[in-house]
């Protein structure tokens, strides 16, 4: 249990870690320019994916299992991210 708590921690300092990269990149150049309303949506965006990665990691099994929905994961998260930064669905979940 000790294990899975520590693997929990270590996925969550990973995310503020991820934060900070805009965060710092703001600081040096004009091409970054997020609000706060930017920094909590992806966040929150990191902040699931993170606990859903934990979710599966404690409660399926199998290998190949674990490797596909991980992958998957990954993969809407990515989209979800890429149609929210730029917007190449061109949806209204991006505002366009």
């Amino acid at each position: 249990m000790l294990a899975q708590n520590k693997r929990f921690v270590t996925i969550i300092l990973c995310l503020e870690a991820l934060l900070l990269i805009p965060l710092i990149a703001m600081q040096f150049t004009s091409e970054v320019n997020w609000i706060y309303t930017d920094f909590i949506v992806f966040g929150v965006l990191l902040l699931t994916v993170g606990v859903l990665v934990e979710y599966i990691l404690r409660i399926v099994k199998n290998q190949e299992r674990r490797i596909i929905l991980i992958a998957f994961l990954i993969l809407i998260f990515l989209l979800i991210w890429a149609e929210l930064g730029v917007g190449i669905f061109g949806s209204p979940f991006a505002g366009s």
